[in-house]
């Protein structure tokens, strides 16, 4: 009987751990997603903001964009967004703040950021320095490029480009980003959700086993 309970304990264990590790891991640091992205070519970037304080919440995000021709914001409830440009009129970074009565993204929580933005430089990886402000001062800079071996830090949100070619219609390629942006969200929720599900059931599994024992 105790074997049993010893694997049933065990079983559950596993599932929740395995289901706590892969929500840790994926609201680790600052990451930009844009399904699709290739050189030349317009694409809609989603960047995923975790707070890490314990203490404080997420009042700003400063994110850099490579001298970009066209970079536009979507409308976020309860934030103030500005598109920062150099003197040849190049989008060269984007800032969200959040307005009065605002408290932010609190601890344990995330935010999604989304640009539109185009056309992308010709090579093969993009980088997008961001810095993260929050509500006790503290300012969290998201700048460190990756270098081929143990991840940095603070590593700075990165886009691997697929080859492109020349900018095409940036309103056209701009509504397909979102529509594969759309499809990407759904697909990984549904996998999220799947995920989830297993690791519930490893865990009544071996509950069921420690009961069963128990009444044997």
């Amino acid at each position: 009987m105790h074997n049993f309970i010893t694997r049933g304990t065990g079983t559950a264990a596993l599932a929740a751990g395995l289901v706590l590790a892969a929500c840790g891991s994926a609201a680790a640091h600052v990451t930009v997603d844009a399904p699709g992205a290739a050189q030349g070519k317009y694409t809609v970037a989603t960047f995923k903001v975790p707070t890490e304080s314990e203490t404080a919440s997420t009042t700003g995000l400063r994110v850099a964009v490579p001298n970009l021709k066209s970079v536009r914001t979507e409308p976020m409830p309860g934030w103030t967004s500005k598109v920062e440009r150099n003197d040849k009129g190049e989008s060269v970074a984007v800032v969200w703040t959040a307005d009065p009565g605002n408290a932010g993204v609190g601890p344990g929580q995330f935010q999604r950021f989304v640009l539109s933005i185009g056309p992308l430089p010709s090579q093969d990886t993009v980088n997008f320095p961001a810095t993260q402000t929050y509500s006790d001062g503290k300012v969290v800079a998201w700048d460190q490029p990756a270098t081929g071996g143990a991840e940095p830090e603070h590593p700075a949100p990165a886009l691997t480009l697929t080859a492109g070619g020349a900018a095409e219609g940036g309103d056209h390629q701009v509504a397909s980003a979102e529509t594969e942006t759309s499809d990407s969200d759904s697909v990984a929720r549904w996998m999220g959700g799947i995920g989830l599900a297993l690791g519930l059931f490893a865990a009544a599994l071996g509950l069921g086993l420690v009961f069963r024992s128990r009444q044997s």
